[in-house]
């Protein structure tokens, strides 16, 4: 649905995307992460037309945009960057109007999208008196105007409520597993991602960093935590013996590949080495996300382990 290669992105000297290649697969929910600046939204708006890419090429749902914009985007929804409405309409009113910018929209299906992002009973009101979630809802009400194969959502979580991000969690599943959609999602809310995405691809100063399926980011090293009476001598003798890697924080052991939990215990009490406690240690995206931020430099790509993973607003309606 989205294939970037070898994009690049220059404004005057600053280069704020650098050879980017980039593909979601149809009937994914794509999660795009990075810290301010990394060029997420930079990147989006080269998808939805806004951007013009310095170099390479940008296709989305099989089209080049920035050739064939219209075809490209035909079938696409977005939410990009801060929402605007005329506050002094209703939604309802501001649906029919933003309608206009892709085509004639019939009452049944704006009945249908205000049903579907829960604004029924409110979408007569004045957008003014809507809360932020609400706000949030109506954006998305917009996006899905066209009846979009593909969503491409840029923080759609941003300012909400914990019960408001709920909500906005469980309208983004229904949305792929009811209607069938492709979403990519941009976040800063990793634990949003975690639960939402099944592929992602990480940015840090305009350079893919990972890109590749969740679970990917949970089996980086075989970690285990590990409570000793002694553990810098446990340390120093599972080394010696070629048993673990690595060790940290005076509690976390790294295996050797191939070595099994039973055999670290079996050598340390062999050792005369009390073990109080060991058990696996199981990555999280914020772990992952910050050794990718803080560790290895932004130009070194951290390759998935599985062979199939790939390494590589106003809302704005398309």
């Amino acid at each position: 649905m989205i294939d970037l290669d070898h994009v690049i992105k220059r404004f005057g000297q600053r280069l704020a995307v650098d050879d980017l290649t980039l593909t979601v697969p149809a009937g994914e929910i794509f999660g795009l992460l990075g810290h301010n600046g990394a060029g997420k939204s930079t990147s989006i708006g080269m998808m939805l037309g806004q951007v013009w890419p310095t170099a390479g090429t940008v296709k989305v749902c099989g089209h080049e945009v920035t050739t064939r914009r219209q075809l490209a985007l035909q079938k696409v929804g977005a939410i990009f960057e801060a929402p605007a409405f005329y506050d002094d309409l209703t939604g309802w009113r501001n649906l029919e109007i933003l309608s206009h910018f892709t085509g004639p929209t019939s009452p049944e299906r704006l009945r249908e999208v205000v049903d579907w992002v829960g604004l029924s009973g409110r979408e007569r009101t004045k957008v003014r008196t809507y809360s932020h979630g609400m706000r949030a809802r109506l954006a998305l009400a917009q996006a899905l105007l066209p009846k979009p194969e593909l969503l491409i959502l840029d923080e759609p979580g941003s300012g909400l409520d914990p019960e408001g991000i709920a909500e906005m969690r469980q309208t983004i599943l229904r949305l792929r597993q009811e209607l069938g959609l492709t979403i990519l999602l941009s976040s800063h809310l990793l634990n949003e991602v975690e639960q939402l995405c099944t592929k992602i691809a990480v940015l840090n100063r305009g350079r893919k960093v990972f890109e590749g399926a969740l679970a990917e980011t949970k089996r980086r090293h075989q970690s285990v935590r590990l409570v000793v009476d002694r553990f810098d001598l446990a340390a120093a003798r599972l080394r010696q013996a070629a048993l673990i890697q690595d060790e940290r924080a005076g509690r976390f052991v790294t295996l050797a590949p191939g070595v099994r939990t039973d055999r670290i215990v079996e050598f340390l009490v062999g050792q005369g080495i009390r073990v109080f406690e060991i058990a696996p240690e199981e990555e999280t995206l914020e772990g992952f996300y910050l050794t990718l931020m803080h560790g290895p430099p932004a130009g070194e790509v951290h390759r998935p382990a599985s062979d199939t993973a790939r390494l590589a607003p106003a809302s704005t309606q398309a």
